[in-house]
Formats: C-alpha cells, structure tokens, sequence
C-alpha cells in the first residue's frame, strides 16, 4: 500500500490516479473528505499531519510513501508553514521509520534554491539559499534536508523532486492567477523577458512513480538525491502567458516594470501588510518579482539517467489540455 498525501490536492490527486490506474492500493490523509478519491478505491485516514498521531495513523500498514502536501504560497504567517511543510514532513519520516516504511518521495520545488537571481541551466549542484525571499521556499529547503538526511536510516530510501511552475487542470494557483490579473488590468511584465521551465502536472506525478519505482531496487540510484524535473524545454515567459491569454480572449498585458522597481515595491507591501496586519496578500511580494524578472531552467539530466524521466504528455497536449479547462473555468465564471 502507498500513502499519497495531498492527495485532494492538484498533484497528488493525479498521482493517487495514476497509481490507482496501474492497481495499486492507495491510502490518502488530509484535514477534509474527498468522495472522488474513496470512488477511486482509496482509503482514507482524516487528520492534520501537524499532529503526530494523525501521521502515525496514515502511515502504519503502507511500504511506501508519495508526500505531495504542502502550504503553498508566497505570503502567510511563518508559524503556518512550518508546521504544514516541517512539521508534517518530520512525523511522517519519523512513523515511516517506525512502522518499517520502505521507501519515501518528497514533492519538493525549484525555488528550494532560488536566491532571487538567474538560474540557466542549473542543476542539483546548485546550493541553497543563505537567505530565502518568501516563507514557502525556506520551508520547503528545510522539510527538502531533512528528507534527503534520512535516507538510509532503519532501511528507509528517499529522494525529493523539484518541479518548477505546475500547470495543467485542476491548476489551482500558477495560470489561473495570469488571467485573473490580466482580466482586471492588473497584470505586468517585470524586467526586460525571461526563459522559465514549466512542468505539466500528469508529468510531474508520472516522474513520482518513475522515482518511487526506482527506489526499490537492490541499489536504487536516486537514494538520498534530489532532481529538477520539468517539460525540459524552457519557455519564454511573456509569448507562453501572452499566447494563452490570446486563446482565452484576456486583454494582452502591455504594461512593463523594470525589476529593481517592482522588487522594491514588493518590499514596501510586504511591509505595510506585516505592520498593519492587513488581510489577504500584497499585489506583489519580492518573491514575485524576482521570479518574473528572473530567468530560472534546469538540466534533467540527473532524473533521466537515474530513474528514466521522461514526458509523458507532450508540450503541444499538455497546452491543449490547459487551454480547455482554462476555457471551462472562464465559462463557468470562476476566472
């Protein structure tokens, strides 16, 4: 049995699918109920992972577990994100330990490393951070440590994926919050262009069962390590977006703000909402800035050699499939 956390979620969900679709007994855990998953045949185990029973509960019984769930986000209270990307993540490791499960994949993210500048062609040789621009990122280096350090611990194996920017249905987040902005007049290009990597969702979840299989051979290689995985193709920022919203119909962005600016005035919000205790999240953060005005890919390389990653939806699929459920959400009202 395998234990897909975040399963009602974007990511996890298609991966608790995909490992329903091949025959495999799921078991999923989050704080809410989730039909559509107990119609797929998974059992489930209702609870907070920030407590440690709650944990132990979902954990005792499974050979394996797939942690996809995550606060995600570039604003919130510290407090928060520690208990949901550290906490959580140290329960889970320390039942895996206990109740003898054997094999462990973490949900990580490109930005464990971002330190707010250019990142071409990075790999997994990239550092971390001394400082992180947002709690999301800092949390997720740190949940991403403790992963990796407890490989080979009471024969527990582990790796970490670090996928970039998430699209595809179901898309929670990255797009819908594009044309949102760019419906209202709120969106602008930062900086002079960048090139990003994108990940579609179905080949995010399709590199965690390739990872999850490969730890349980006699000598798995991706014991231990984490990986980039993305499309592997890089994009333009502005034709991507700007191509989409024309398929959709959303008013072209026009306008542009040079990235010191745009850092600056993410600074100043970020600020203002932390003195005032404003509700909701600033327009833009520092974060924000400096991914838009930054250009951040990743050689795939190390995923491809060690546990054979590859696409399983191309990049021509994967834009149709987006520009349909974007479609829906638009005619539904929901954008």
């Amino acid at each position: 049995m395998i234990l897909v956390t975040g399963a009602g979620g974007f990511v996890g969900g298609v991966i608790a699918r995909m490992l329903r679709a091949r025959g495999d007994e799921v078991r999923t855990v989050a704080r809410n109920d989730y039909p559509a998953l107990l119609a797929l045949g998974c059992t489930h185990v209702k609870g907070d992972l920030a407590d440690a029973a709650v944990a132990r509960k979902a954990v005792e019984g499974v050979d394996a577990v797939i942690h996809v769930a995550a606060k995600a986000g570039v604003w919130g209270k510290a407090s928060d994100y520690e208990s949901s990307n550290i906490t959580a993540t140290q329960h889970l490791l320390d039942a895996a330990a206990q109740y003898g499960a054997r094999r462990f994949v973490y949900t990580s993210s490109s930005s464990v490393t971002f330190d707010g500048s250019d990142a071409v062609h990075a790999n997994e040789s990239s550092p971390y951070p001394t400082r992180y621009l947002a709690h999301y990122p800092r949390t997720k280096a740190e949940a991403e440590r403790r992963v990796l350090a407890a490989n080979g611990k009471r024969d527990l194996v582990t790796c970490a994926l670090r996928p970039p920017l998430i699209f595809g249905p179901g898309d929670p987040h990255f797009l819908p919050r594009f044309v949102q902005r760019a419906k209202a007049g709120r969106l602008a290009w930062v900086g002079a262009g960048s090139e990003v990597d994108v990940t579609y969702v179905d080949n995010a979840a399709h590199a965690h069962l390739l990872a999850l299989d490969a730890l349980a051979g006699p000598a798995p290689k991706p014991a231990g390590k984490a990986y980039f995985i993305s499309q592997g193709t890089p994009v333009k920022t502005e034709a991507w977006v700007g191509e989409l919203l024309a398929d959709l119909g959303v008013r072209p962005v026009t306008r542009r703000v040079k990235l010191p600016v745009a850092y600056a005035v993410g600074a100043v919000l970020e600020a203002v909402w932390w003195l005032f205790g404003l509700a909701g999240e600033p327009a833009i953060t520092r974060m924000i800035a400096a991914q838009l005005g930054t250009s951040h890919h990743y050689d795939l390389t190390a995923a491809r050699a060690d546990f054979g990653y590859q696409l399983l939806v191309s990049d021509a699929d994967a834009r149709r499939r987006t520009i349909e459920f974007l479609r829906e959400e638009l005619a539904a009202g929901r954008l």
